[in-house]
């Protein structure tokens, strides 16, 4: 750019940076609240999860190896 811009051309070229940095910030707290509910979202499913397994322990005891396929097939 020319070193010879006016005081008004500068100002103008600001306002529109500042502009751009306000959008994007918008954006990535827009991006942040989303993530933010995926990891909430995520930690109840864990929670459910760790839950669920000591049940799945008592019923695994309970299967018979012979009624399972081998892994070939």
């Amino acid at each position: 750019m020319s070193e010879s811009r006016t005081p008004s051309q500068r100002l103008d070229e600001l306002e529109i940076k500042a502009s751009y940095a306000e959008d994007l910030l918008d954006q990535l707290n827009v991006t942040i609240y989303r993530q933010q509910q995926q990891i909430d979202a995520l930690q109840r499913a864990l929670a459910t999860l760790q839950r669920q397994l000591p049940d799945a322990g008592d019923a695994s005891a309970a299967r018979n190896p012979r009624d399972e396929l081998p892994p070939h097939y």
